[in-house]
């Protein structure tokens, strides 16, 4: 029970720092030295040859893994070795905090609000840009708009839902290992030339990884468009019906879910086409896929992480009170 408390505390305080502070400058975060190990070790995977890329690739993968994962733990015991219960409890949750992105959404998205509420559309690029993969200056209005409601969707799995999910699982080491899959996948899991053979591995383990979360997710976006007054019926229904229209098996369903929630039809160009266009895509829509993600975020944490953490505590006791 004592670990149930803390497991919890640990969340609660994470997200706290998140709300308060965002995220830490670049120079002391996790995730940009997680980047940069990748980065290094990526130099070294590519020769030309498809088999030993694949071969360097899946390397590269688990060493960045069991790398985060040691540091994390050394860490972590350092903590409550030396600061006792409450530095570890603090220290755990300034780590969990910055292996998701709850607030930096918003930070991201409300420039790109701003910007198409004043009619000025390069500058809505402009902050599209640096969350999106596309050419953002081949989009017309709508499919700016689009495109900034889909990061959401997808963002809610990627960089929050699926890392709170593994943090159930498996505590702050269970989030630091889907935080360095999500990025390996961002940074080497391109279908190019350049990185198909490397990035091959890293990006069927984050399709691996995010399957649960993303499936969930979907169902908790049509529950939360339901407590919002949304469209919680066609949310439910287009996500089963349009997930399958992307190439990516997991980023279709929370697409799919806020494209019917907000009764609108996203649309990557020469993609896909995901719900059905009843309402014209307005930069406030941004703002409701932003509020469908803030209680998504809540009611994933109370009907998922919550349950999972006692019922892996649960386990976790019995099996230590059998050893015993």
């Amino acid at each position: 029970m004592i670990n149930l408390y803390v497991d919890i505390s640990i969340l609660a305080i994470a997200f706290i720092i998140d709300i308060v502070f965002c995220e830490p400058p670049p120079k002391i975060h996790p995730v940009v030295w997680i980047g940069k190990v990748i980065g290094f070790l990526d130099r070294y995977c590519h020769c030309g040859k498809p088999l030993i890329e694949k071969f360097r690739g899946c390397l590269m993968a688990l060493l960045s893994i069991f790398l985060a994962s040691i540091a994390t733990l050394v860490i972590l015991e350092f903590s409550r070795y030396f600061l006792g219960i409450y530095g570890y409890v603090l220290v755990s949750a300034l780590i969990l905090k910055t292996m998701f992105g709850f607030r930096s959404m918003r930070e991201h998205v409300v420039p790109i609000i701003d910007a198409c509420k004043l009619g000025d559309m390069k500058r809505a690029r402009e902050m599209l840009s640096k969350v999106v993969r596309r050419d953002v200056w081949k989009l017309d209005d709508n499919q700016v708009i689009s495109a900034a409601i889909e990061t959401i969707a997808e963002g809610t799995v990627d960089g929050v839902t699926s890392t709170l999910f593994y943090y159930g699982l498996f505590g702050v080491i269970g989030a630091v290992v889907q935080r360095v899959v999500n990025t390996l996948d961002s940074i080497v899991g391109y279908k190019d030339e350049y990185y198909r053979n490397v990035g091959w591995f890293s990006a069927k383990l984050d399709t691996i990884f995010n399957f649960v979360p993303a499936r969930v997710t979907a169902l908790i976006i049509a529950l939360s468009a339901l407590v919002l007054g949304k469209n919680y019926r066609d949310s439910f229904r287009i996500a089963l019906h349009d997930h399958k229209r992307t190439e990516s098996i997991n980023a279709g369903w929370p697409m799919a879910a806020m494209a019917g929630a907000l009764d609108v039809q996203l649309e990557k160009p020469g993609h896909y086409k995901l719900g059905i266009p009843r309402r014209k895509l307005t930069p406030e829509l941004i703002y409701n896929a932003l509020h469908i993600m803030y209680l998504s975020t809540i009611l994933f944490i109370m009907l998922i992480v919550i349950p999972t953490l006692i019922i892996c505590n649960a386990i976790f006791e019995y099996f230590f009170r059998c050893l015993i």
